[in-house]
């Protein structure tokens, strides 16, 4: 309980000057998409809101246009997000799994079924590695 204590305490000390400099600390957290961006300091967001706007939100980039190209040559496949919604939801992670991304075990390049028969819960780092494998093309010894 003491521990408890002592780490509030400590959490005020560090947070009252930030809060005095107009500045408030973001903890770390894991995107959807299974990247972790690291505990920062932002700008406090102001006590003044601006008028809202009407007019529908237009993104500079499409959900249509698929993942961000990766650097590779081939073309992405689309993705169901029912599928990978399914997946999750039976796996037990229904809301996502820190520190994992949900990966198809046949790449769809590879002809691999956007169902989730074939998705898998990977760690960030495996999924990098795999797919380095991956741009490579189908070769990479996939079932």
């Amino acid at each position: 309980m003491w521990r408890v204590i002592r780490l509030l305490a400590l959490l005020g000390l560090v947070a009252a000057p930030l809060a005095a400099q107009g500045k408030t600390h973001v903890h770390g957290y894991t995107r959807k998409d299974g990247t972790y961006v690291h505990p920062y300091d932002r700008k406090a967001p102001s006590t003044h809101s601006a008028p809202k706007s009407t007019a529908p939100h237009t993104s500079p980039r499409s959900h249509t246009e698929g993942p961000r190209s990766s650097g590779s040559t081939h073309s992405k496949e689309q993705r169901s997000q029912k599928a990978k919604d399914e997946f999750m939801r039976q796996s037990g992670h229904p809301h996502g799994w820190k520190g994992h991304v949900v990966d198809h075990i046949v790449p769809l390049a590879c002809g691999g079924s956007d169902s989730p028969s074939n998705m898998q819960w990977q760690t960030t780092e495996e999924a990098k590695a795999k797919d380095k494998v991956e741009r490579k093309g189908c070769s990479g010894g996939h079932r």
